[in-house]
Formats: structure tokens, C-alpha cells, sequence
């Protein structure tokens, strides 16, 4: 399955199934947007025109808005659509892509919050940070990555266990223990961080002070997470504690095989070093998907380690495993 041509028909597999069984109601919510930087992350790499037909679909029918719910603009998971939308613009210009999100981040910037009050919680280093690093390259303002840089560092202070080298889902979890007495640090919430790390580094400039870093956040997070990779190359829910939930979860995986398979491509990572890990993460994907094209083995929206099923699946994991496989396509 690591053949380019075998990736790109497995990844537009799942994305067909995806489509044609979306299983979120918000539109432009956290969910689908997710899959959505997948989606990109297909197109940008494989040149298949029905990605970027979705994309502009979907795009278009949130009238290149942000979600709008009662938890406000400003709120990260409300603001994840607006990768895709900056993705479009770069490759098709228009400034109405990105004017409802540009006013939005502008008022962000006038009024700067604190990263661990507005990004509490782990998976929204996902969701905002590469927004902002997206719209500094579109407009050439560098006030975007101030406020982001401001703001993710806050909540790495926050939320960042330097002797695990691992995020806490949020401050509820700094006491919290598993069954066996473990840390909890749950692996999609330390899924959404790598696949942000690197989405932040890929926008932010390479003479940036702030870059050595993220690349030594993605650095110690990376070799952390390979010690904890199952035999059958995906990772557990709790990461430090695989027997208390024993399923393997694959939207967290997703994010992993992403992550590290970037690092590896741009020299960030030693290739011999971890190429196995990655390569070990994508077989075990792609023995998670059905004939259908139904990636299993999702764990559905929560908020800390959960049981599910082979059959859950969910548009994330899917956005997930695109990137993942838009990586693999390069190794």
C-alpha cells in the first residue's frame, strides 16, 4: 500500500465515501472542516480536479464565512473552515475568499486574547493557529503571526507536560489518572497539536525567531509519540496507557502518519530514523479501510478517551487520513 498509485486510489476511496455519507450536521463546523484540509491536502499533491471541486462546493455554500454558532468568531473551532478557504484563495485569488475571516482575525488583532482564556484546550492548536499563519502569507501582514505566536505559546505553557512532552486535553485533566494510575493524554487531542505544528511551520517564515521553536515542540513530541506506537502501527487512545482503552484509533493515527511523513519530506526528521514509524502508521490505516471506502476505528467527537467501534467513523479521521496519505504519496 505504499505504491503512490495504490495511495491516491485508497485516498479517493475514502473521500468519495465521505462525501457521499457526510455524517456532520454544521456545515461549517470543526468536523467537516477538518476533512476539508484533507481534501486540500489531496488536491495539492495528486492534482485530482474533483478535490478542488469539492472544496470550491463546500466553500461556496458557507459563503467563505467562518461557522457561525452561539459560541461566537472568535471561538478556534469556528474558525478551522477558514484553512481551506485561504488554501482556495492562494490557488485561485479573489479577496472575497477571505475577507469574512480576515475581519474577523483583524479584530483578534486589535484586541489580543490570551491564548489559554480563547485556546484552552489542545485540539484548537488545530483549528485557529494556521488560519492565522495562512492569512499573514495572503496579505503580507506579519500582526496575524504575532497574535498567533502570542497566543500558542501561552497555551503550550499552559498545557504542555515537559516531561511527557505531551499536551493535556485541557486544564481538567492536569490530576486526572487512568485506571492504572497513568497520566491521561488523549490521542486525538495530541493528534490535532502535531498536525498544527506542522501546519503553523509550513506558512511561517524560515527566518522567523519563533521557528526553532515549533521545531523543537514538533521535535520532542515526535520521538515521544514513536515509543508509544502499537506493534500494529496505530496508537491508542490513551497514549500512556494502552490497556485501559485497547482499541486502535485512527483519526489520532491520521494526524501522526501526517505529521511525521512532513518532517521526513522536508528534512525536519532523519529519514532512516522514522521513516519506519510512518510507514508502520499508513499499513495500519489502510487495513482500517473497508472495501467501501468506510474508514473504521474512529473515535467520535469527545473530549478525552472514549470506546467506539471497527465500524465508527467520522469526517475528521477521514481529513486525517488524506493528509496522511498526501505524505506518503512524497515518501
Amino acid at each position: 500500500m505504499s505504491d503512490p498509485k495504490n495511495i491516491k486510489a485508497l485516498m479517493k476511496k475514502a473521500f468519495k465515501y465521505m462525501v457521499a455519507h457526510p455524517q456532520e450536521l454544521e456545515n461549517a463546523g470543526w468536523v467537516r472542516a477538518a476533512f476539508y484540509t484533507g481534501v486540500m491536502g489531496a488536491y495539492h499533491v495528486t492534482k485530482d480536479e474533483d478535490y478542488l471541486k469539492q472544496g470550491m462546493k463546500w466553500s461556496e455554500e458557507n459563503k467563505w464565512e467562518f461557522n457561525n454558532n452561539e459560541s461566537g468568531y472568535w471561538f478556534a473551532d469556528n474558525q478551522s473552515c477558514g484553512q481551506t478557504y485561504l488554501d482556495l484563495y492562494f490557488l485561485k485569488g479573489g479577496r472575497e475568499k477571505i475577507a469574512h475571516a480576515k475581519k474577523i482575525l483583524d479584530d483578534m488583532a486589535a484586541n489580543p486574547p490570551q491564548g489559554r482564556k480563547e485556546w484552552w484546550w489542545c485540539d484548537s492548536l488545530y483549528m485557529a493557529p494556521s488560519v492565522f499563519a495562512r492569512m499573514s502569507k495572503a496579505t503580507g501582514d506579519e500582526k496575524y503571526i504575532k497574535v498567533m505566536n502570542d497566543m500558542w505559546w501561552d497555551t503550550t505553557d499552559f498545557l504542555y507536560d515537559k516531561e511527557q512532552h505531551l499536551y493535556y486535553r485541557d486544564k481538567n485533566f492536569f490530576d486526572k489518572r487512568t485506571s492504572y494510575g497513568k497520566k491521561v493524554f488523549w490521542a486525538r487531542g495530541n493528534g490535532w497539536v502535531m498536525g498544527g505544528i506542522v501546519r503553523v511551520l509550513e506558512f511561517l517564515p524560515e527566518n522567523h525567531p519563533k521557528r526553532p521553536e515549533f521545531i523543537k515542540l514538533y521535535k520532542e513530541m515526535t520521538d515521544a509519540l514513536i515509543e508509544l506506537q502499537g506493534a500494529d502501527g496505530l496508537w491508542r487512545t490513551s497514549l500512556l496507557d494502552p490497556e485501559e482503552d485497547p482499541m486502535p484509533e485512527t483519526s489520532g493515527t491520521g494526524f501522526y502518519c501526517y505529521a511525521i511523513s512532513w518532517g521526513i519530506n522536508r528534512g525536519l526528521l532523519d529519514r532512516e530514523k522514522y521513516l519506519p514509524a510512518a510507514r508502520k502508521a499508513w499499513e495500519g490505516l489502510c487495513g482500517c479501510v473497508s472495501d467501501k471506502g468506510r474508514l473504521g476505528w474512529v473515535q467520535q467527537p469527545a473530549a478525552s478517551p472514549t470506546p467506539f467501534s471497527s465500524t465508527s467513523t467520522h469526517e475528521y479521521g477521514v481529513g486525517a487520513f488524506l493528509l496522511a496519505g498526501s505524505e506518503m504519496i512524497k515518501l
